[in-house]
């Protein structure tokens, strides 16, 4: 499914560091502008974490050129529902 498996997982990974970052600020009663900005970070980086993966669904399962209409039709039945979710 995932074309670059080891770039995705880095990615995740930094994001897991970021997550502890807004902990140890919070912990350590931080100013509030500096935990906002890790959290603006994280949001940032969730952001593009996902929209990598909706590209690479859309392209493996929507305008794949091995998919049959069947194929593809699930592909964006799924795509839409994610977004839904994000969208919420």
């Amino acid at each position: 499914m995932i074309r670059d498996k080891a770039r995705l997982l880095a990615r995740v990974r930094r994001l897991k560091g970021q997550i502890e970052a807004i902990e140890r600020s919070l912990e350590n009663e931080a100013p509030c502008a500096e935990t906002l900005n890790l959290v603006a970070s994280v949001r940032g980086a969730v952001a593009g974490l996902t929209a990598e993966l909706i590209e690479e669904h859309i392209q493996q399962h929507v305008a794949g050129p091995d998919e049959d209409a069947a194929a593809r039709q699930q592909g964006a039945a799924e795509l839409i529902e994610v977004i839904r979710r994000y969208l919420k």
